[in-house]
């Protein structure tokens, strides 16, 4: 099997690029003394997670109980469960901690603070919990000036424990450039720190501060006073980070081969089998100041293509133009021509298929599977 012969649309991970995308972070992470507990959610693959780590059993992140359960029977132990626990989800996130895994969860509310803790007395299994903070008015989160942030810890002093805090500075993915990427993680860091003091004059010790964007990571000059630095897309990158210039186009470690099917002459258009089904419908460039369509265009190697981009998409179709609008001569992309397409979102894009074909040096040198959806593996009526 080769990129000649693979079948299309097919995710490709180029391995040198996320290899060194990965191990910049660690040494960046062990430069600024803060530890580094990388978000899984993008790879959702064991081969993948191996390399983001700093050791086989964690740190590291999920986004959700399907990826704590596959990585904890994989030997991860150290987990973060980073999105709101809900009572819908108590049952098996206490059955990974009763199993060992090593697992904290997070809420940014009284009641839920309250549903879990009793959850827990009533299994009698204990779990640290961070509370969310909402440093940038991005989603969910306690402001950090709200009473509700030491209501909450004052509630978590059962089985259901205080562990510390935790955000996401989710804004910095509206923030362009070194400066302003800069400036948020400062305001990330020192919001974190001052919900901490507040934490420890009220007697509760945060053991865990977490922070974590990969704009901000990426640009951090101090985490002074956070214990560990969440981010997860800068070990693939993608066309909105290098917009936000986070990273630049040839850092972009994922892509989608794609194979010319057809060509709409009059229209300039050249037709390919990956439509949105294979790219997905992330459209995150199209606020940016350029819009990259559904994906930058590349000749098989990876090398963009004379500002071409799939403009347009449909389930299994993919609409190659010239940005500019200029006509594409058909007879540069003969049917059968292969094409590789950046994603927009890598995340978004890779939730899209059930495996990598690892690429190095042109040539595809293996296969990593991975998971998706969630429910639990086996469910039935």
């Amino acid at each position: 099997m080769n990129l000649k012969t693979v079948q299309t649309p097919a995710l490709l991970l180029d391995l040198d690029k996320f290899t060194r995308n990965c191990n910049w972070m660690k040494e960046k992470a062990e430069r600024l003394n803060v530890a580094l507990r990388p978000h899984l959610k993008t790879g959702k693959c064991i081969e993948f997670a191996r390399t983001q780590m700093t050791s086989p059993s964690g740190p590291a992140t999920v986004s959700t109980l399907l990826e704590a359960e596959y990585f904890f029977n994989l030997g991860v132990i150290d987990l973060i469960y980073a999105v709101g626990i809900s009572p819908g989800k108590f049952e098996r996130a206490v059955n990974l901690r009763e199993a060992g895994c090593d697992l904290k969860v997070i809420l940014d509310n009284k009641e839920a603070a309250e549903q879990f803790s009793a959850y827990c007395e009533e299994r009698k299994i204990p779990c640290p919990v961070l509370i969310e903070i909402d440093v940038d008015g991005h989603r969910s989160g306690v402001k950090p000036d709200s009473d509700d942030l030491i209501e909450i810890a004052k509630i978590l002093q059962g089985k259901a424990y205080f562990a510390g805090v935790l955000t996401h500075a989710g804004d910095s993915y509206k923030c362009v450039g070194q400066a302003a990427c800069l400036k948020a993680q400062e305001n990330e860091r020192d919001s974190l720190v001052h919900c901490a003091n507040r934490l420890r004059k009220a007697g509760f010790e945060p053991k865990i501060i977490s922070a974590g964007s990969t704009p901000t990571a990426v640009f951090a000059e101090s985490w002074e006073g956070v214990t560990e630095v969440r981010c997860g897309v800068y070990c693939l990158f993608d066309l909105v980070m290098a917009g936000l210039k986070v990273c630049t186009i040839d850092q972009i470690a994922l892509s989608l081969l794609v194979e010319v099917t057809g060509h709409q002459k009059e229209k300039g258009w050249v037709i390919t089998d990956g439509g949105w089904m294979a790219l997905s419908r992330d459209r995150g460039t199209a606020a940016q100041a350029v819009d990259q369509g559904y994906g930058l265009v590349c000749d098989i190697d990876g090398n963009p293509i004379d500002d071409l981009i799939v403009a347009s998409a449909n389930q299994e179709h993919g609409i190659i133009t010239h940005r500019d609008g200029r006509l594409v001569d058909p007879k540069d992309f003969p049917i059968g021509t292969r094409l590789r397409i950046l994603p927009n979102h890598a995340c978004a894009m890779a939730a899209q298929h059930p495996q990598y074909f690892v690429v190095r040096k042109g040539k595809i040198v293996d296969i990593w599977n991975r998971i998706y959806g969630w429910q639990p593996k086996g469910v039935s009526l």
